[in-house]
């Protein structure tokens, strides 16, 4: 139902491992499900200002950014490991999801979308209608008289 589209992971991942970035731990790990008539996604942004979350759609990409700001006191650092600066993510979702009618919530440093499911990608019972009487196939037959002279 939902595509993943985050070119800069892998990247992130393998220079973190090269280098000791602590950019490399920038993830948005997040849940998507569907639950009832809603689809619902987690994303976990904890230390992020809830000023900077910025969602958008079109078509049917939804792209979520935030930022996390780094206390950039005069500190000497021991000990980096979480994650400063631009979070991004990109998802590419299918046609049952009412994109227009997303409600966004963050509290205790989670992201929540709730996403209902469109009109027509609701499941619907069809009736089939059906007379009162069987109907019935009649076979008529037409006889021809031959004349002999």
């Amino acid at each position: 139902m939902a595509t993943r589209f985050d070119p800069f992971q892998d990247m992130d991942r393998l220079v973190g491992e090269m280098f000791g970035s602590a950019r490399a731990a920038a993830t948005m790990p997040m849940d998507f499900f569907r639950s009832g008539d809603h689809y619902v996604l987690h994303c976990d942004l904890p230390g992020v200002d809830p000023g900077t979350i910025d969602l958008n759609v079109e078509d049917r990409t939804l792209t979520l950014r935030a930022q996390r700001s780094a206390d950039e006191h005069d500190v000497q650092w021991f000990l980096r490991e979480r994650a400063t600066g631009s979070y991004v993510r990109q998802i590419t979702v299918g046609r049952g999801m009412a994109l227009d009618k997303i409600d966004a919530t963050y509290t205790d440093g989670v992201l929540t979308l709730s996403i209902p499911v469109s009109e027509d990608a609701k499941p619907r019972k069809i009736e089939v209608q059906h007379g009162s009487q069987p109907a019935t196939i009649t076979q008529t037959t037409e006889h021809t008289a031959e004349h002999t002279a």
